[in-house]
């Protein structure tokens, strides 16, 4: 949780004060070094987000499901691992990212129609060959966002299954009464997702 809270943080300071910056003054110019480094990040923080949250399903999973090998499942060691392995897997893709949008050329008007610098903004301003970029973006990008939401969808469905086997009405919703405020974040993180990213262009 405290790492989760402390991406989240991260997360929106990498947006935010840029954004009411360009808010308060007229000139919203923006070095592409700095534009680059705030997509790095952003990328960074917000896949990190999803590993961690599908690492928090795991965890509830093991919790409901298999309470007598919480202890040994879960121990520190295991923690730490799936810690380290969600920080150095979202900071390696968003490098990725990062060194492809670097290498593309720019030319025309340099304007982006978003408030931060984001992939898809950044590619259509490019004159260069951008299919490289768009196939990191379908293939790996649907990886890092889809395998973490599979993974706590799949965690749900047995929790859902272990709980609907409690036969107390009172003793299902204390078990799942756990669940909720993941639940209620992984709602808001991929309903966003879903929305800005997913939604037909023509809407």
């Amino acid at each position: 949780l405290s790492n989760l809270s402390f991406v989240d943080i991260c997360y929106t300071t990498v947006i935010v004060p840029r954004m009411l910056a360009n808010m308060v003054r007229k000139s919203k110019n923006f070095p592409f070094a700095q534009c680059l480094t705030q997509m790095y990040f952003f990328l960074a923080f917000g896949i990190n987000d999803s590993f961690l949250l599908a690492a928090m399903a795991i965890d509830r999973y093991v919790a409901i499901c298999k309470p007598l090998h919480y202890t040994t499942a879960m121990n520190p060691r295991r923690c730490l691992l799936l810690l380290i392995a969600s920080w150095v897997a979202s900071y390696f893709h968003a490098l990725a990212y990062t060194i492809l949008t670097a290498r593309l050329s720019f030319c025309g008007p340099n304007i982006i129609h978003h408030f931060f610098c984001d992939v898809q903004p950044l590619l259509t301003l490019s004159c260069s060959d951008t299919s490289v970029n768009e196939l990191l973006v379908l293939t790996e990008g649907s990886l890092v966002i889809v395998s973490p939401l599979i993974c706590i969808i799949v965690s749900y469905i047995y929790i859902t299954c272990a709980v609907l086997r409690v036969p107390s009405r009172r003793g299902r919703y204390k078990v799942f009464s756990t669940c909720g405020s993941h639940l209620t974040v992984v709602i808001l993180f991929y309903g966003s997702i879903l929305y800005v990213y997913f939604r037909p262009l023509s809407m």
